[in-house]
């Protein structure tokens, strides 16, 4: 069920939930309401909040560069040349990158940094 919230689920019922309570829960959702069984929003919430409480991976400075870059959308031997590294080293630090975020493409890498603000310029560039 978590994987489901964390794909972006916005509701979840038990096998159990009767018909109405079903219909219910369709029509709440089609609204925008989060929809959840009573036991799994307790669950759900502490999820959460953990996750919050977590402190971030640790990027090096050479992989939040190499990140912001990527983000920018250039490729790995435009990131090369730029920083003056082997084609190779750029693709270390992406996988690097990949695997302290947990993700697995670099799709996901390039929402993932935009969504963290890593494509805009960072101040006193």
């Amino acid at each position: 069920m978590l994987a489901a919230v964390k794909a972006g689920a916005t509701g979840y019922l038990v096998k159990s939930a009767s018909r109405e309570e079903l219909i219910d829960a369709v029509r709440r959702v089609a609204r925008g309401d989060a929809v959840f069984t009573p036991g799994l929003a307790g669950l759900v919430l502490g999820e959460y909040r953990r996750l919050q409480e977590e402190p971030g991976p640790k990027l090096t400075s050479r992989e939040t560069e190499v990140l912001r870059l990527v983000a920018k959308g250039l490729s790995y031997k435009q990131i090369a040349d730029r920083l003056v590294l082997s084609h190779r080293t750029v693709q270390n630090h992406v996988q690097n990158t990949l695997r302290k975020l947990q993700l697995h493409n670099r799709v996901q890498l390039t929402r993932w940094a935009i969504d963290q603000g890593l494509d805009e310029e960072p101040e006193g560039a």
